[in-house]
Parts: C-alpha cells; structure tokens; sequence
C-alpha cells in the first residue's frame, strides 16, 4: 500500500481512506482549477451535477460542458489532464495503482497489461454512479470506514473499469453457484483466526483460489452477507464476549476485537446490534 496514491487529490477536499487495492475519496470542491498528473490511474464519478466545466487531455482541445449526475472521468496513469470548475463539484474519485489494475486483469479477465480508453466528458455509467454512492456513505459517516468495505468497492471498480473501459475487456465468466464447501470453511475459519487485523479482499480471496471479483459474488451467495459485514459481526460478536465475561474496559475490548477506537466499536454495535458496550457492562 502506497500512502502518497492520493496525493494528486488536496488533503481539503475531503475524507479518503487507502487500501490494499488503492484508495478512495470523497471530494468536495469550490469553483477553482487543477492540472493533474499521477503515476496511478483515477476514476471519478459526478455526485450531483455541475455546470460549466472545461476539462481537457494531454494535447487535445478543452471542451466545455455541464457535467450531470453519474457522469464518469478516467483519467490514466502518467496522462496530465487539465480541468477549470465554475460551481461547487462533488464526486468520487478512485485510485489504482498500474500493477494493482495489471493483476486484477490477469485474474479476472485473463488479460495483459490492460489499455485504458476514457469515455468521453459527459458519459453517464449508472453502475459507476452505485459504487459512488456507497463509497460516499462509508467515507462520510462518523465512525471510521471499514477498511475490507472500501478495499471490495475500489476493487469493484477496477473490475467494473476493466469491463468497460479498456480495448481487450473479455467477459468473465460468472459465478453461477456460492463457494464450495471446502472453501467456505477455510475462509470461515481464516477470517476467524484474523478478524482483529486489516484484511484486503485478494487476501481473502486467496484462500478459495478464486480473483477478487468472483470472490466477493461467491461469499456473498455462500454466507447471505459480503465479507465487509461478516468481518464486523465477527469482531462484534468477540467484543461482546469479552465485555461480557471480563472484566477488560470497554477501550480494552475495542483494540483486542479489531475495532480502532472505544466510539469506533460503540458505533459498531449500536448500528448492527442496537445495543452499546456500556449496557453490556451493566
């Protein structure tokens, strides 16, 4: 993980978070200008519909037009861009590494060095617009995002921007069925012996032989929740355990069961099992 991936982005422009597979953030910008450069491709996808945009790549001839809702930006590595905003701009922007993006391709498509092929300004991708969406939701909440949510989105991207926007996207082939059985419960007893660390989407995805993508549809079909939201019941479910049947504090249990912070697990709680650890306590 490179901590720097998101730098081309100001720090101001709002909430981000890196992953293994990359980064995320959400941004929010007044009228200005920026001249763009990065050794990382970027994805950007439109929030809410902004006016009055002139944008242009390398060489070519700016063009001026009214970004709408959904509207999506690919912006390859180590390809300087040039863009002038007039109204306020809110979107989400996604960073991959070229190696990152270069191995996704391999697992899920089969593919060399993928050739991106940016849509032209104003192209609307309602998929896209999805992803968007729940990253914004993650990374603007009050407690901290949870890192295997964003590290599966900014994959699904990369999975998503492979299909649609390169010149050699094969079709994969679909994940008819869940996990079997043998890989089920590896996974199940790998995120059981790991759930108090960081854990990325092909680290798990390893452990059933499968690529990221497929990894995700299948676990999801297998146990009836994605990965992000099993991790978290799982942690969950420790903290409880030791709160219970402890006599360790509350900021103890925090740390033991994976959780950043004392409000990061009572947060947690409260949303997924509507109850605090200062009533577990008693």
């Amino acid at each position: 993980m490179n901590p720097s991936i998101l730098d081309p982005i100001p720090e101001d422009a709002g909430p981000r978070i890196t992953t293994f597979r990359g980064g995320a953030i959400h941004s929010v910008r007044q009228p200005g200008s920026q001249v763009f450069l990065s050794d990382s491709h970027f994805l950007a996808v439109m929030l809410a519909p902004s006016p009055g945009i002139t944008s242009a790549f390398a060489s070519d001839k700016p063009q001026t037009f009214d970004a709408p809702l959904g509207m999506i930006v690919v912006s390859p590595a180590f390809t300087d861009s040039r863009t002038t905003w007039s109204h306020k701009r809110e979107n989400a922007v996604v960073a991959i590494r070229p190696d990152s993006l270069m191995e996704l391709a391999g697992q899920e498509f089969d593919m060399g060095s993928p050739d991106l092929q940016p849509p032209p300004f104003g192209t609307v991708d309602l998929p896209a617009l999805h992803l968007a969406q729940m990253l914004k939701a993650e990374l603007t909440r009050d407690e901290p995002p949870n890192d295997l949510l964003v590290d599966s989105l900014v994959t699904l991207f990369g999975v998503h921007i492979l299909r649609n926007y390169t010149a050699s996207a094969k079709a994969p082939g679909r994940v008819k069925g869940g996990l079997p059985v043998v890989s089920a419960r590896r996974v199940q007893e790998y995120l059981k012996e790991n759930f108090a660390r960081k854990l990325s989407v092909s680290e798990l995805a390893a452990t059933c032989n499968l690529s990221p993508g497929h990894f995700i549809q299948a676990f999801t079909k297998t146990f009836g929740e994605p990965p992000h939201k099993y991790l978290v019941n799982l942690r969950l479910s420790f903290a409880e355990k030791l709160l219970v049947e402890t006599e360790m504090t509350i900021a103890e249990a925090a740390y033991l069961s994976g959780f950043s912070s004392q409000s990061h697990l009572t947060s947690a709680m409260r949303r997924y099992k509507r109850i605090t650890p200062a009533r577990l306590k008693g």
